[in-house]
C-alpha cells in the first residue's frame, strides 16, 4: 500500500513515447516543475500534453516544448507569460494545438474521472470550436457535445500526502490537480511534505489515495517560504 517513490526519475521511468500526459497548474501555481524536468531527462517524446497553459519562461512545460518533446498540446491558454516556446513551435508546424475553453477543459477531465460518456455545454456553440462535433438545442439554447479527456499519466503538484496516496493542496495550487488525478490512469503527485498514514485530517484531504498511484517528495523553495 506504500505509494512513496524515491525520486521523480523513478516515478516517471515507465512513461513511453506517444503517451498522453496531464500536467496540473495555473501559471506557476500548482505546476509540477520537478516532475516535468524529470520527464524531460527521461527522454519520452511525441507526447500529447494536457495543461491549462504552455508553461512560463523557459522552464517546465515551456522547456519540454522547446526541446520538441510535445507532439500536441491541449490547453485553454497556449501562450505562457514570458515564453515563446509554444508560439515558435506552432508557427513552424512542430506542434499541434487543440483549443479547449477553461471550464470545458475542467469538465472533460471530471467526466473522464467520473466514468461519464460526455456532456453537452453551450460554451463554443456557433464558433469554430464546435466544428465536427454534435450539437443540440436544449431549452432553446445551442449546446455542443464534449467527450471525456482521459490520459495515461497525470503529473500533479500538491502540498502534502501520506504513504497511502491521500493528498492535500495549498490554496490556488489546488486548481486542476484533483480532476487530473481522477482522469489519469497513473497519477504521479509531487509533494513538499509527507505525513504518516492516519496523520492527515480527513477533512483536509482533497484527493483520496484511490486516485493516486505514486507519490514523490521534492524540495520546494516556494512552499518552504510560504509554509
Amino acid at each position: 500500500m506504500d505509494k512513496i517513490v524515491e525520486s521523480p526519475a523513478r516515478a516517471l521511468a515507465d512513461v513511453p513515447d506517444g503517451a498522453t500526459v496531464l500536467i496540473s497548474g495555473f501559471g506557476l501555481a500548482g505546476q509540477p516543475v520537478e516532475l516535468i524536468d524529470a520527464l524531460v531527462e527521461q527522454g519520452a517524446r511525441d507526447l500529447t500534453v494536457v495543461c491549462n497553459n504552455s508553461g512560463t519562461g523557459d522552464a517546465g512545460l515551456a522547456r519540454m516544448i522547446r526541446l520538441g518533446r510535445v507532439r500536441k498540446l491541449i490547453a485553454s491558454y497556449p501562450r505562457g507569460a514570458e515564453s515563446q516556446a509554444f508560439e515558435s513551435a506552432f508557427a513552424e508546424g512542430r506542434i499541434e494545438y487543440e483549443c479547449v475553453p477553461q471550464g470545458t477543459l475542467a469538465e472533460r477531465l471530471r467526466a473522464a474521472g467520473a466514468g461519464l460518456g460526455g456532456f453537452f455545454t453551450p460554451t463554443g456553440y456557433g464558433t469554430l470550436l464546435a466544428e465536427g462535433k454534435e450539437t443540440r438545442m436544449i431549452d432553446g439554447v445551442g449546446h455542443v457535445f464534449e467527450r471525456p479527456l482521459r490520459a495515461d499519466y497525470a503529473l500533479v503538484k500538491a502540498y502534502r500526502a501520506d504513504p497511502l496516496g491521500n493528498v492535500m493542496y495549498r490554496k490556488a495550487g489546488r486548481n486542476f490537480g484533483p480532476l487530473m488525478c481522477m482522469a489519469g490512469r497513473t497519477a504521479i503527485v509531487q509533494v513538499h511534505t509527507l505525513g504518516q498514514a492516519g496523520e492527515l485530517d480527513p477533512e483536509h484531504i482533497v484527493t483520496p489515495g484511490i486516485f493516486v498511484q505514486r507519490v514523490v517528495q521534492v524540495s520546494d523553495a516556494w512552499y518552504g517560504a510560504q509554509s
